[in-house]
C-alpha cells in the first residue's frame, strides 16, 4: 500500500501542531547559595537536547575560561549569563530557559540562592507550577533552602521535589539521602505544600538527571526529567470560578462594541448569564471573539474579546463573572506581603495597587505580623524590610473584586509600586476577609488576672478510685477512614473493662462547642485546639479520652501532644487510601469536593499531611473494626 509523502510544509504543520498540543509545565530551581542549581538546568537542557553544536562548542571555551569544574564542560554557564555571575559563580538575575520532550514543554526559571536576592525568587515562582528546591547533600537543609520553600508554599506552587544534589560527594549513601528527606519532611509538614516528592541527583556528573543512575540502584522513582514529564498538573488550574477582567473596551466602529480581556480562571461561554462587577447589573454573553473569529466558549488563559447582549457601563479593571460565583468585593482586606524595596514599609502612606486589569491608590494600615521563615513562628512588627514577609491589613481607594490567593491565583494577588518612584515595593497575596479567626489561639496567653483552682482531689486518688490512669487516643484519618466507627467500638471495650472514658468526636464538636466554626484549615485547627484543651481536662479529672479527628495537619497534631501531654496521649493514624474512603462515603461529600463545592476537603481540595511518627498505624482497608479496636489495646497494655 503505497502512501503519499508529506511535503515540507504539511510536515511543518504537523509537527506544530504537534508541538501546540504539549503540555506546558512551568517551574523554578531554588535553594541555598552553591547548592547546583545553574549546574542542574545546563544538563537537564545539554541531556535533553535543548543544546545546538555550536552553543556546545561555545560553552567548551568559557569553561576553560570561567568554569571550575577542571576542563570538562561547566553547565552553570548556559544559565549564568551576566558577567557578575560567572566571576562569582552565582546567580543574581532570574534566568529563563525553554525546551521540550516528547511528553512536555518546559519553561525554567532559575532563581537566585542569595537571602538578597528573595524578591527575584519570588518573581520566578509567580506563574510556576513546581518547585525544585536543591540541597548539596554534604550541607544538608540550610536557611536559605527553608526560605525558598516557604516562599514556593506562601505562592501557591502545589508541587515540590527535593532535589538533593551532590551525591558524589557523599558517595552516593542512600542513608544520607534518607536523613536530608525526612529532615525536609518535618520541616513542609508546616507548610502547604500538598505534592512533596524526593530524588537523588549529581549534577556535576549527570547522575539520575536524564537517566536512572547505576550509582543509586536503590532509588526507584526514576530520574528528574521522568518526574518532571510525569507530574501531573491538570488539577492545577481553576476551572470552577469564572473571571473574567476586562482590560480595555474594543471599539474599531460603530457596529462593534467589546471588551477585551484574558480569562483569568475557569470558562466563559457565548449564552450563558453574566454579572459585572462591581456595578452587579447582569447581562447575557453574545460573542466571544478571539483572532478574527468566533468561539462557543473561552477557559483559563485564553484572550478573547466579548460582546454581551445589553448595552450596560462596562469599562478597564470591571469584572465579568457568575452571578451564583462571585468573588469578594470590598474596599478592605488583609494580605500577606513579601517587601521587595530597599525602603522600608510605611504604615499609612499611598501606594499604587495593580491588581488583575485594575489599579488603585491604597495604603497599608497595620502590619499584623511578620513571618520568622526558619522557624514559621509570628513576630511581632510594625513595619517590613527589604525581603520580608508580613499579614498586613489594607485599605483601597476603590473597591476591588479578589479572591483568596489560596483559591486563585490569578485574582488573589496583586502588586503594590511607588507613586513616586514608580518602584515595585511588594508582592501580595489576599487572604480569605471569612477566616479572621487566624489569630493564633494555640499561643494565646490567658488574662493575667486568671487564677487557676486547684483540685483537693490528688491525680493519685483518682487513679486509685478509678482502677487505671488517664489517658487521651487520638484517631486521626481521612473522612471515611473508620475514625468513629472504632472509637465508639474503643469506647464499648474499655466502658466494659471498668474504664471511665468519653468519646470527643470531630463532627459532633460541631453541634455544640465548634457550632460556630467552618472547615478552613485554620478552623479545623481551631477545632482541634478545643478538643486538646477539654481532653487534658478529662484526663486531669481522671477519666479516659478517645478524640476521633481528621486533623490534616501535621504540626496542630503536635500542638494536641503538647497541651495534653507526651505521657498521656496516644496518637492512632488511620492510612486507609483515599479511594477507599471514596466508596465509603454515603454523604456526598467527595463528589462535591472533586465538582469543587466544598473547599478546603481534605486530601482533594486541600492537603493532608500523613504523620511520620504515629504511636500506631491501622490500615483499615485490611483491618475490622474489632481487629483495630485490639490492636490499640495491646498498645494501651505495653504502655500500662
Amino acid at each position: 500500500m503505497s502512501t503519499t509523502p508529506l511535503t515540507s510544509n504539511e510536515h511543518g504543520q504537523r509537527l506544530l501542531a504537534e508541538h501546540s498540543s504539549k503540555e506546558m509545565l512551568r517551574f523554578i530551581t531554588c535553594g541555598s547559595v552553591d547548592d547546583g542549581k545553574s549546574t542542574l538546568i545546563g544538563r537537564l537542557l545539554m541531556e535533553a537536547g535543548a543544546i545546538y553544536d555550536d552553543q556546545i562548542a561555545a560553552l567548551q571555551q568559557d569553561s576553560e575560561k570561567h568554569g571550575t569544574t577542571g576542563g570538562e564542560i561547566d553547565t552553570a554557564l548556559l544559565l549564568d549569563g551576566l558577567e557578575d555571575e560567572r566571576q562569582q559563580g552565582i546567580t543574581i538575575d532570574v534566568a529563563y530557559r525553554y525546551f521540550t520532550t516528547a511528553k512536555r514543554k518546559f519553561i525554567i526559571a532559575d532563581t537566585p540562592g542569595h537571602e538578597q536576592f528573595t524578591r527575584n525568587m519570588v518573581t520566578g515562582a509567580s506563574t510556576a507550577n513546581l518547585a525544585l528546591i536543591l540541597v548539596d547533600a554534604s550541607k544538608g537543609l540550610l536557611t536559605q533552602t527553608k526560605r525558598h520553600a516557604f516562599i514556593a508554599s506562601l505562592l501557591g506552587i502545589k508541587h515540590a521535589v527535593l532535589v538533593v544534589n551532590k551525591m558524589d560527594l557523599v558517595d552516593y549513601e542512600q542513608s544520607t539521602f534518607e536523613h536530608i528527606c525526612q529532615a525536609f519532611r518535618n520541616f513542609a509538614a508546616k507548610l502547604e505544600l500538598p505534592d512533596v516528592r524526593f530524588v537523588p541527583i549529581s549534577a556535576l556528573k549527570g547522575d539520575n538527571v536524564v537517566q536512572p543512575s547505576s550509582n543509586m540502584l536503590w532509588h526507584e522513582g526514576g530520574s528528574l526529567l521522568h518526574m518532571l514529564e510525569h507530574v501531573y498538573i491538570g488539577g492545577d488550574e481553576n476551572l470552577r470560578d469564572l473571571r473574567f477582567p476586562v482590560q480595555w473596551v474594543n471599539r474599531p466602529n460603530a457596529d462593534f462594541r467589546g471588551f477585551s480581556g484574558t480569562v483569568a480562571s475557569g470558562c466563559l461561554r457565548v449564552g450563558e448569564e453574566v454579572t459585572v462587577l462591581p456595578s452587579r447589573k447582569t447581562t447575557t454573553v453574545e460573542r466571544i471573539v478571539a483572532m478574527g473569529s468566533d468561539l462557543s466558549e473561552a477557559s483559563a488563559s485564553k484572550s478573547v474579546t466579548v460582546t454581551l447582549k445589553d448595552e450596560i457601563d462596562v469599562t478597564r479593571g470591571d469584572m465579568l463573572v457568575r452571578r451564583d460565583n462571585q468573588p469578594y468585593v470590598r474596599r478592605e482586606a488583609d494580605a500577606m506581603l513579601v517587601w521587595m524595596s530597599e525602603q522600608p514599609l510605611a504604615s499609612g502612606k499611598q501606594y499604587w495597587i495593580k491588581h488583575t486589569s485594575h489599579r488603585t491608590s491604597g495604603e497599608v494600615g497595620d502590619v499584623l505580623y511578620s513571618m520568622d521563615v526558619n522557624t514559621l513562628h509570628r513576630l511581632p512588627a510594625t513595619t517590613l524590610q527589604l525581603n520580608e514577609v508580613g499579614r498586613c491589613r489594607l485599605s483601597f481607594h476603590d473597591p476591588l473584586m479578589f479572591d483568596p490567593y489560596r483559591r486563585n491565583r490569578h485574582t488573589g494577588s496583586f502588586i503594590m509600586v511607588d507613586r513616586i518612584s514608580n518602584e515595585t515595593v511588594a508582592a501580595g497575596m489576599f487572604l480569605d476577609p471569612e477566616m479572621d479567626v487566624e489569630e493564633e489561639h494555640w499561643e494565646t496567653e490567658p488574662s493575667r488576672r486568671l487564677q487557676r483552682v486547684e483540685s483537693r482531689v490528688a491525680m493519685q486518688q483518682r487513679s486509685a478510685k478509678y482502677g487505671h490512669a488517664p489517658f487521651t487516643v487520638l484517631i486521626t484519618g481521612l473522612s471515611g477512614a473508620g475514625k468513629t466507627a472504632i472509637a465508639t467500638k474503643l469506647e464499648q471495650q474499655l466502658f466494659d473493662s471498668d474504664h471511665k472514658c468519653v468519646v470527643l468526636d470531630g463532627q459532633a464538636m460541631r453541634f455544640g462547642i465548634s457550632r460556630d466554626l467552618g472547615f478552613s484549615a485554620v478552623e479545623r485547627s481551631e477545632n482541634l485546639r478545643r478538643a486538646a484543651e477539654i481532653s487534658k481536662m478529662l484526663n486531669d479529672s481522671g477519666l479516659v479520652c478517645i478524640a476521633a479527628f481528621v486533623a490534616p495537619h501535621a504540626d496542630v497534631r503536635d500542638r494536641m501532644r503538647d497541651v495534653v501531654g507526651h505521657d498521656r496521649m496516644v496518637h492512632v493514624h488511620l492510612t486507609t487510601s483515599i479511594e477507599t474512603c471514596r466508596q465509603r462515603d454515603t454523604s456526598g461529600r467527595y463528589v462535591a469536593a472533586d465538582e469543587g463545592k466544598i473547599a478546603d476537603f481534605p486530601g482533594v481540595t486541600s492537603p493532608y499531611e500523613q504523620p511520620d511518627q504515629a504511636d500506631l498505624m491501622i490500615d483499615t482497608e485490611d483491618n475490622s473494626v474489632d481487629a483495630a479496636v485490639d490492636q490499640i489495646i495491646n498498645l494501651l497494655e505495653t504502655r500500662s
